[in-house]
């Protein structure tokens, strides 16, 4: 892969990771605090407030969580494929060694495998 080639890779792969923490500290910013500083007297069992409140509440913070464990795992992908572009094993399958699709790169620019070692390990 050429010079020009990854210094692209490299742009596409800083600006996703700046997409992706930004999305984490907004993830934080609208879950500032616990779920039961967040629930308030819910969680103190006060009779004023509903069951559903409090399911709304955790499915809510639950689905953040999912996300944000999404984004962690992702921005740790990308990480590993800026290291790779920096030791030179960028863009080449770490089961087969063979060279990964360019068309892939563009598509998933952190991508570790040639897309028929990733339909085998699904």
């Amino acid at each position: 892969m050429s010079t020009i080639e990854l210094d692209e890779f490299r742009r596409l792969l800083e600006t996703e990771r700046a997409r992706l923490v930004k999305t984490v500290h907004f993830l934080h910013d609208e879950n500032p605090g616990s779920l039961e500083d967040e629930l308030g007297e819910i969680g103190l069992g006060r009779d004023d407030n509903h069951l559903g409140d409090t399911a709304s509440e955790t499915y809510e913070r639950e689905l953040d969580q999912g996300l944000e464990a999404g984004v962690q795992q992702t921005l740790g992908e990308i990480e590993s494929a800026i290291l790779r572009i920096d030791d030179g094993t960028y863009g080449t399958c770490l089961m087969c060694g063979k060279p990964i699709a360019e068309q892939r790169l563009r598509a998933i620019p952190w991508a570790r495998l040639c897309i028929d070692d990733q339909r085998r390990v699904g």
